[in-house]
């Protein structure tokens, strides 16, 4: 019985999971600072953008590891 579809895709599942909080997390804190000071959006949109790509690359890397093992 061969398990690397079933590897492949918990890799990118579970891959997917940390990001998706994270993704969650860091727009409802802006968007509540952004509530609160809306004057600050100028100021935290680069950190705020810079954030969410490298966070955004942990689905991508998790999504390379799993091609990776169903290909390979």
């Amino acid at each position: 019985m061969d398990l690397t579809q079933l590897a492949a895709g918990l890799a990118i599942g579970l891959g997917a999971l940390g990001p998706g909080i994270g993704l969650g997390l860091g727009v409802s804190k802006a968007m509540e600072a952004l509530g609160r000071n809306p004057e600050a959006s100028g100021a935290m949109f680069v950190p705020y953008v810079l954030g969410l790509a490298l966070t955004e690359a942990v689905a991508i890397y998790a999504l390379v590891i799993g091609l990776l093992i169903l290909f390979t």
